[in-house]
C-alpha cells in the first residue's frame, strides 16, 4: 500500500480521535502482529515500542533529579534564574519572564543529513522539560523509514510545552520537523505553536570571537565544563543510522542516542549559564563587554552602560572597546567634553582600528562643537594616515574631503 493510500485511510480515525477501547484493540494487535529485532537490548537500555498503523517507533525515557549536575550546574538552578527572569526588568530575547521552569521545552534532533528538505529523515527526536523535583527526558526513535507516522504520533502525543529551547533549532530542527510533518499531516495532530530560544544565536554573539568555533561541543567544553567520554561525534550519527536500517543491530544507535541526550542536558546547562551572565552584576565578568553591547542593541541603554562600565574598569582587550562604547553614549547625551577625554584615552592607547575610529570621533567633536579646525584637521591627518596604512579605502575618501573642508574652514578664519 502506498504511503498516500494508507495515510487517507488513518485520516479519518486519527483526526477523530480513536476510542480508547479500539485503540488499546489496536496496539495490542500490533504488539503481536510485529516481530522486533532485539526487542531485548532496547528493552535493557530503557527504550520500550509505541505501536501506531502496524508500525511502531521506539520512546526511551530518563529521569534526573534536580540536584544533578551537569558541567557547572546542578539543574535545580534553572528554576531559580527562570524566577530571576521574572522579577528582573530588562527585555531580552532569552528572558523567560511570564513563563514557568516547566514550561520550557530543550529539544533537539539527529537526522540523515545536514541539509534541508524533504529529502532528510528525522530519525531521532529527543526533548527535556523540568516536572516536579526532576528533569525527564524522552526521546524517539525511528526503527525503519516506513514508521514515521508512530514517530511523530508518539511525539506530538507526548508535546503541550509552551517555549521551545534549541541550539541552531530556528535554522534547523524546528524547520525539519515541520517540513516531514507536512509530508504526513493528514495523519497527525497539528504541531503545537511555540515561542523560541535559539541558544545558538546567544554563544554567537558572546564568543564569536573568543572561540574557534561556537558548535555545542566547543561551548560545552571551553564554557560549560562538560567533557564527553566515549562520544559519538555528530557527523556519524547518519551513516550509524544507515547501518542500522540494513543490520538491525542497535548497539550502534545506542551511542546516538547518548550523544542525543547529552546535547539535550547541555542545552538546559547553557540556558543557566547564559542566563546567569544577563542577570548577574558580577563585575569580573571577561564577558562583559559582549553582554553590554547585547543589552545596546536591544535598547536597553541603562544594562549596556553599567556593563560598559565593568568592562571598562578590567584589565583585558575589550575594555578600551567599552570605553570607546562609553565616549559614543556620552557623545549622543551631548556630553561633549566628557566625551571628548573618553575618545582620548582610548586613542592614546588603542590599536589601529580603534585609534582611527577614537580619531574620526574627535576631528568631528572639535570641527563642530569646540570649532577648533587646528586641532580637527590633526586628528583627520593622523587617521588618514592609519587608514592608508590599513588600505581602507572608504575611510581613506572620507578623511581626504574632511581634511579639504577643514583646511578651507582654517583659511577663511585666518583671513577674517
Amino acid at each position: 500500500m502506498s504511503i498516500k493510500n494508507k495515510l487517507n485511510r488513518l485520516k479519518n480515525h486519527i483526526s477523530t480521535n480513536t476510542q480508547p477501547r479500539e485503540q488499546k484493540e489496536q496496539i495490542e494487535k500490533a504488539s503481536l502482529s510485529i516481530d522486533i529485532p532485539d526487542l531485548d537490548k532496547w528493552e535493557k537500555y530503557g527504550a520500550k515500542p509505541f505501536y501506531f498503523d502496524e508500525s511502531y517507533c521506539f520512546v526511551r525515557e530518563v529521569r534526573y533529579p534536580l540536584k544533578t549536575k551537569h558541567g557547572l550546574y546542578q539543574f535545580n538552578e534553572l528554576k531559580r534564574v527562570v524566577s530571576s527572569w521574572n522579577e528582573a526588568k530588562v527585555d531580552h530575547p532569552l528572558s523567560s519572564k511570564h513563563i514557568r521552569a516547566e514550561d520550557l521545552f530543550f529539544f533537539d534532533t539527529e537526522t540523515t543529513g545536514l541539509g534541508g528538505g524533504v529529502g532528510n529523515t528525522i530519525f531521532l527526536l529527543g526533548h527535556a522539560r523540568l516536572a516536579d523535583e526532576e528533569i525527564i527526558l524522552t526521546q524517539h526513535f525511528l526503527p525503519n523509514l516506513g514508521g514515521e507516522v508512530a514517530l511523530y504520533q508518539s511525539f506530538l502525543s507526548s508535546v503541550d510545552y509552551t517555549t521551545l529551547v534549541t541550539y541552531n533549532g530556528k535554522s534547523f530542527d524546528w524547520p525539519q520537523l515541520k517540513t516531514r510533518h507536512t509530508l504526513i499531516r493528514d495523519a497527525l495532530p497539528k504541531l503545537p505553536e511555540f515561542g523560541h530560544f535559539d541558544l545558538y544565536h546567544a554563544s554567537r554573539r558572546l564568543w564569536k570571537n573568543k572561540l574557534d568555533s561556537v558548535r555545542l561541543s566547543v561551548v560545552e567544553k571551553e564554557i560549560l565544563n562538560i567533557t564527553r567520554e566515549k562520544d559519538v561525534p555528530g557527523y556519524l550519527a547518519p551513516m550509524i543510522y544507515f547501518d542500522f536500517i540494513e543490520h538491525k543491530n542497535p548497539e550502534g544507535i545506542f551511542g546516538v542516542m547518548h550523544h542525543n541526550e547529552v546535547d539535550i542536558l547541555s542545552l538546559i546547562t547553557l540556558y543557566i549559564h547564559l542566563s546567569n551572565l544577563l542577570l548577574s552584576s558580577d563585575e569580573s565578568s571577561p564577558d562583559q563587554f559582549e553582554i553590554a553591547r547585547w543589552f545596546d542593541t536591544l535598547g536597553e541603554k541603562d544594562e549596556a552602560k553599567k556593563g560598559y562600565l565593568h568592562a571598562a574598569s578590567l584589565d583585558n582587550k575589550d575594555s578600551l572597546k567599552a570605553k570607546f562604547a562609553i565616549a559614543s553614549m556620552l557623545k549622543k547625551n551631548k556630553k561633549w567634553n566628557e566625551a571628548i577625554a573618553e575618545f582620548l584615552e582610548v586613542y592614546e592607547r588603542a590599536d589601529k582600528h580603534l585609534r582611527l575610529k577614537s580619531g574620526i570621533e574627535l576631528s568631528k567633536l572639535y570641527e563642530h562643537k569646540e570649532k577648533d579646525y587646528p586641532t580637527a584637521l590633526q586628528f583627520a591627518c593622523e587617521g588618514l594616515e592609519i587608514s592608508n596604512s590599513l588600505q581602507i579605502k572608504s575611510e581613506i575618501e572620507e578623511l581626504e574631503k574632511r581634511i579639504l573642508r577643514l583646511e578651507k574652514k582654517e583659511k577663511r578664519r585666518n583671513v577674517q
